[in-house]
């Protein structure tokens, strides 16, 4: 599996460990903002994720880490086929991942132990594990191909 990950300039060194922790469990990693720094803004680290993962279709999941994972997660679910999900707990990894089909996470930069546990158990985790999560997913793609015309 090959997992794409970058941060703003408030993750830098939070994502810098959870790299090296990942090459170290035998993971792919794509680091998409080896070059960012104080000026930094996290939109741009969430579109070159999602690139990689669907327009080059060079990674399989992502990961994106900011001061809060709140503006990356916006930003990450513009993209089409991005299906982003801000995750706070391991309990919020695994049903992203299982019930909504998450290929990207976006967590914040505070707790170091615990990202690890969220990012373990979100690659571990089976997407879409039972058919009515498979259904509500296509449910969520067909609403992702409309244009929005208001209520």
């Amino acid at each position: 599996m090959k997992i794409a990950i970058a941060s703003d300039h408030r993750g830098v060194k939070f994502k810098k460990e959870l790299f090296n922790y990942l090459i170290d469990k035998g993971y792919e990693v794509i680091d998409c903002s080896e070059n960012n720094n104080e000026a930094s803004d996290y939109p741009d680290f969430a579109d070159k994720v999602g690139t990689c993962i669907v327009k080059q279709k060079c990674c399989d999941l992502g990961i994106l880490i900011c001061g809060t994972g709140i503006g990356m997660s916006i930003a990450a679910n513009k993209i089409k086929g991005i299906y982003c999900a801000r995750v706070v707990s391991e309990s919020d990894a695994k049903l992203a991942r299982s019930h909504n089909g998450a290929n990207v996470i976006a967590i914040d930069s505070n707790d170091l132990d615990l990202a690890k546990k969220i990012i373990d158990t979100f690659l571990e985790t089976e997407a879409l594990d039972d058919e009515r999560h498979r259904r509500r997913y296509k449910k969520i793609i067909e609403i992702e191909k409309r244009e929005y015309n208001g209520l």
